[in-house]
């Protein structure tokens, strides 16, 4: 479980998150929506401990993070991209499980490649099995697929829903399409604008993610229902 306790966060005089408490069970899948300059991002960092809070985080130990930039190594491979995390760590058995997370996202056969070889989803791809050679317990993911078209966006996004069926690890999602989270999400968390406050949580009754389910009225209906309060909270 991960748990956010009391969480604020200042930079100087500008209040970026206002008393966030929220629970996310052991292998669900939640995604943050919100008006830009909400704090979304900042939640997801103070999370990961990369931004210090005087809250208290929760949370297992063994955790990875998907940047909005895929910030891959140029000068590396494909294969040695995913391997860093495991040479840092110190991990046997590198070129075999390096192999394997490759193989989960579809890019065998490009491992001699480099990033500047790569279309924008397959460097996605690329990151993900970066953090997912680690087997993390928990994933967070910071608008990993805001840049890639539409088309390539929903079969990213069935790829992330499939590995996280797979390997079984707790996801926050930050995200600005609505669409995306409902899809991905068991649960969507609506923050306010400035200072960012959670004023509400959809849960969502879906169990199966589909190309048919994109087009079911009840998704449609639950994604409208969530523009429209997020609206309404500005």
């Amino acid at each position: 479980m991960i748990e956010i306790c009391n969480v604020n966060k200042n930079f100087g005089e500008i209040q970026a998150l206002n008393d966030i408490n929220l629970k996310i069970a052991t292998g669900e899948f939640v995604s943050i929506v919100g008006p830009s300059g909400c704090g979304k991002s900042t939640l997801l960092r103070v999370i990961a401990g990369l931004i210090s809070t005087n809250g208290l985080i929760k949370k297992p130990k063994n955790g990875a993070f998907v940047f909005q930039d895929s910030a891959l190594l140029p000068w590396r491979t494909v294969q040695q991209n995913v391997e860093l995390l495991m040479e840092l760590e110190k991990i046997t058995d590198i070129k075999e499980k390096s192999k394997n997370s490759l193989k989960s996202v579809g890019l065998t056969g490009f491992e001699k490649k480099y990033p500047h070889q790569l279309s924008g989803g397959m460097k996605m791809r690329l990151s993900l099995a970066r953090s997912l050679v680690l087997e993390p317990e928990y994933l967070l993911l910071d608008e990993p697929l805001s840049a890639i078209d539409e088309f390539t966006r929903e079969s990213l996004q069935d790829e992330i829903y499939n590995l996280w069926i797979k390997h079984k690890f707790t996801g926050i999602l930050v995200t600005h399409n609505i669409s995306e989270a409902v899809y991905l999400s068991n649960r969507v968390i609506l923050m306010s604008k400035r200072p960012g406050k959670i004023f509400d949580i959809v849960k969502i009754p879906f169990k199966y993610r589909n190309d048919e389910l994109r087009e079911n009225s009840k998704f449609l209906k639950i994604v409208n229902e969530i523009s429209r309060k997020l609206r309404s909270c500005h």
